[in-house]
């Protein structure tokens, strides 16, 4: 979604107004419209027909689904959140555990799993607070003020695993097996926030594999909430806080490392990560790469084998 029209009372397009104010944006005189305002590459405009509201660019989805719709109008778009009651089947505001990782696809790294529970009240908080999916964060300096900011939050529930890279290496050797071994730490992050919030219903997932792989892994330690699995689940705010969780903790872990071995200890799996793999064998052996690395990547046989 690029492009975004509603229609606003005035009492809404004033409060509006107010969210983008408090949200930094910057306003400007544009024909035909009570105001218009832009930041970054998401413009707004707010039209004297109607009124109605013109949302622009690519950020559109996310401020249509975590500002617009909980925050203005409380009316929901296909696919995105109503206000409690407007919609039977949208549980977004309901009592629920939220799930998601961090550093699946680095070479370098922990990987990092994280669980929070939301419920009406810290779903509105965390949204008029700017809680997104980590992914649409570009500094680690935000990363890190959010994630103080959900820890900070009154009722919360979280729990974060960081399965460091020698540990993550011995238990993928058991598993043998990355989707198995998500479920396991999904499953085990959500048994301990079952203890923490006992009566909380339901847990939400992104989806990282068929739906049984995590299911079996809270049979085996015999969790029987109801358990949905859904793509882009980082819609869903406790999602998206536990995103930004996981992301911190990784970040984190990867500042560290950098410190430790002097040099920067990248990100992802391209061209520059092999480079730096080679720089570490090359300094401190083979061996090394086991406390910095996960080992089953196809990363690693370019970093050894072509020293």
């Amino acid at each position: 979604m690029t492009s975004h029209t509603a229609p606003l009372s005035i009492a809404q397009a004033t409060k509006l107004r107010k969210i983008l104010e408090d949200r930094g944006f910057d306003f400007m005189e544009k024909p035909y419209t009570i105001y218009a305002a832009k930041k970054g590459k998401l413009s707004i405009s707010v039209y004297q027909k109607g009124p109605k509201v013109l949302i622009q660019g690519k950020d559109t989805e996310e401020f249509v689904h975590f500002i617009l719709e909980p925050e203005v109008t409380g009316i929901a778009s296909p696919g995105g959140h109503a206000e409690p009651g407007a919609n039977e089947d949208d549980e977004h505001f309901a009592p629920h555990f939220g799930i998601d990782e961090s550093g699946k696809g680095d070479f370098f790294g922990p990987l990092v799993i994280a669980g929070v529970y939301t419920d009406e009240k810290i779903a509105r908080h965390l949204i008029a607070n700017g809680i997104m999916d980590s992914k649409k964060i570009n500094t680690p300096a935000r990363i890190r003020e959010l994630a103080a900011l959900i820890k900070a939050t009154p009722d919360i529930a979280y729990d974060i695993i960081a399965i460091r890279p020698e540990r993550y290496n011995e238990i993928y050797d058991s598993f043998r097996n990355l989707n198995r071994m998500l479920a396991w730490g999904h499953a085990t992050v959500i048994e301990k926030l079952i203890e923490l919030k006992p009566d909380c219903p339901r847990a939400l997932s992104d989806q990282f594999a068929r739906a049984d792989v995590l299911q079996t892994a809270l049979k085996n330690k015999k969790i029987t909430l109801r358990l949905e699995q859904r793509t882009k689940g980082e819609s869903d705010t406790a999602v998206a806080a536990a995103s930004i969780l996981a992301r911190e903790r990784f970040i984190d872990w990867m500042d560290a490392a950098t410190k430790k071995v002097g040099f920067t200890i990248p990100l992802g799996a391209s061209p520059g990560v092999v480079t730096t793999g080679k720089k570490l064998v090359s300094l401190h052996g083979k061996e090394v790469l086991g406390k910095f690395a996960k080992l089953h990547f196809k990363t690693t046989q370019q970093v050894t084998g072509l020293l």
